[in-house]
């Protein structure tokens, strides 16, 4: 799947493939054309990606080929041993979360995941967890915290499961529990936004010492769609609510709602799985040695202290 702004780089791309192929069918150089027509990609693609609009970035976390949280651990740990259900109700499959080994060390492991077939998404829920998933990844950071493991949350969700019987089973008190017990763990706590982080469903396990950002992820209260649709009655003013709303990793950088931002290859995190898990694993690793080696009260006042000062403006 090509989105809009991605489409003159592709039609670019395929010239360059019919000009490679016409060199091995034939005896006509086209060494010079092929080399121009590389350089032109190359300009064509750093100059779009690097111009993107707040509206294109969120379609680009929502890329179909993007990776999800299961893609992440598997690519930074060297073992990963997952653990389910929440000991009340079920197994939310939009949760996942178990302890990994990155480096010799363990951590625990908690995030959103999405689906890549119509199977998996229903499977899945499409990343939206229920009340049973906030519980079961609470279950799991509880679980870190007995056995002084750090933890590390993914999170890529649209929003916490917004139907009539996750509200009936607590929707809102399993969300709020977890943003209360989150800024007392002892453990240390890294959170990385890998794709999209909306509203309460990213909070739920969105409290932590260091909150990141990959390049092309999103954090907002709301998504740009349902802005529009509660203040125009349209979907059509999506890119208007982007632009308003300041969802980006560079806009929530500077509004100071995040500590730091994860490069993404050239063209996004889909067009290089491996060297993206690489450059998240070494951020995170680095921000773990600097959490370790501070005092738990100290770990623990800094984080309320973090939050409560979000959103202040002192005239």
């Amino acid at each position: 799947m090509l989105l809009d702004f991605e489409k003159p780089i592709a039609e670019l791309e395929e010239k360059l493939e019919d000009m490679k192929k016409l060199a091995t069918e034939s005896d006509v150089d086209v060494v010079e054309a092929v080399k121009s027509l590389e350089n032109k990609i190359d300009a064509l693609k750093k100059d779009t990606f690097q111009h993107l609009t707040r509206w294109q970035r969120v379609q680009l976390s929502r890329h179909p080929e993007r990776p999800y949280t299961l893609d992440y651990i598997y690519e930074i740990t060297d073992d990963f041993v997952e653990i389910h259900g929440d000991r009340t109700v079920k197994d939310d499959k939009a949760m996942v979360g178990g302890f990994g080994t990155i480096n010799k060390q363990t951590f625990m492991i908690i995030g959103q995941q999405k689906g890549r077939n119509t199977k998996q998404r229903q499977i899945r829920n499409f990343g939206m967890a229920n009340p049973e998933g906030y519980r079961k990844a609470l279950r799991l950071m509880k679980l870190a915290e007995k056995f002084n493991k750090p933890i590390i949350t993914l999170i890529d969700t649209p929003g916490a499961y917004p139907g009539l019987e996750a509200e009936e089973r607590g929707q809102g008190e399993a969300i709020a529990r977890n943003l209360k017990e989150m800024f007392m763990l002892k453990v240390p706590v890294i959170c990385v936004i890998i794709g999209e982080g909306a509203s309460g469903g990213a909070l739920g396990i969105g409290i932590g010492d260091r909150v990141l950002m990959l390049e092309n992820s999103w954090y907002s209260v709301i998504s740009p769609e349902n802005c529009s649709t509660i203040l125009w009655r349209s979907w059509e003013y999506k890119e208007q609510a982007a632009e308003a709303l300041k969802p980006t990793a560079s806009d929530m950088k500077e509004l100071k709602m995040v500590d730091g931002i994860i490069k993404e290859p050239l063209g996004g995190a889909h067009t290089d799985i491996k060297a993206t898990a690489k450059e998240v694993k070494k951020v995170i690793l680095k921000n773990f040695k600097e959490l370790d080696g501070i005092n738990v009260d100290d770990r623990i006042n800094s984080r309320i202290e973090k939050f409560c000062n979000m959103g202040v403006v002192t005239e």
